[in-house]
């Protein structure tokens, strides 16, 4: 049996937000999706969302980036309202970064090409594209992937870039969306180790919305788990996996990751 590695999360000292979202609301069409939640997102944190399909984890991220504005209440990033603001500006004044689940690369451009692209969009000096670039592509290991076509590159390859892109505009916050679907173990693996050194190394606060709830449990700070529009339950991996509430919604009376 293959060893699988354990990760040591690392722990955080603030308690400061750097994301609040307030009594939220919101509705498509007549369906209420998020009822009345509120949600903080700390600096230098590794936030984990769990809960059903259609359950509003995608809806949060929309709400973050602009993509959706709230029926009802207030989004806060860094301390700033930015309820109503346009995603551009979000984006780069509040330096978010995105991993979507799907796409998110230029499948006939080779990988060293979406690199350069992107960031010809955030970077105005040559010279700093260019050490950016040359930066992540030794954080990441994508020596040999250079000219290969994104479409020819593996699922966990092509992830990577797609967070290597994402970091670009050097974010405070990567919200990362379903990043270990249809990966395999190792695969999943090497994505949590690059997550954790988002944080320890660049200090940036990372969000995480994925069905592979040990996958997700296992390099989180903190995890909420949503039911029926509501966060029923927030805490630690341990604190949520033993909630009451969330084994009778969501995880069941047998699940652990232990």
């Amino acid at each position: 049996m293959a060893l699988i590695k354990k990760f040591k999360v690392k722990s955080y000292n603030s308690n400061e937000p750097i994301v609040e979202l307030k009594n939220i609301s919101v509705f498509y069409n007549k369906r209420q999706i998020l009822n009345n939640i509120s949600v903080k997102i700390n600096k230098n944190e590794i936030l984990g969302m769990l809960g059903p399909n259609g359950v509003g984890k995608s809806t949060i991220f929309n709400l973050i980036t602009g993509l959706k504005e709230p029926n009802y209440g207030k989004i806060y990033i860094d301390g700033i309202e930015c309820t109503g603001l346009p995603i551009n500006e979000r984006f780069t004044k509040f330096k978010l970064g995105l991993v979507p689940q799907y796409g998110g690369v230029i499948q006939d451009l080779t990988l060293h090409d979406n690199l350069k692209l992107v960031s010809e969009i955030h970077i105005i000096e040559k010279d700093l594209r260019n050490m950016k670039i040359d930066k992540l592509i030794t954080q990441f290991e994508f020596e040999a992937l250079l000219n290969i076509k994104a479409k020819h590159l593996s699922g966990g390859q092509r992830k990577k870039l797609v967070i290597a892109m994402a970091l670009i505009n050097d974010p405070k916050i990567l919200l990362l969306d379903e990043p270990f679907a249809a990966l395999d173990i190792l695969t999943i693996k090497m994505l949590q180790e690059i997550i954790l050194n988002l944080q320890s190394n660049d200090e940036i606060s990372v969000v995480i919305c994925d069905h592979q709830a040990r996958d997700l449990l296992s390099c989180v700070n903190r995890a909420i788990i949503l039911s029926n529009g509501k966060i029923i339950a927030s805490g630690s991996p341990d604190e949520v996996i033993s909630d009451k509430d969330a084994k009778t919604q969501y995880f069941g009376e047998e699940f652990n990751i232990k």
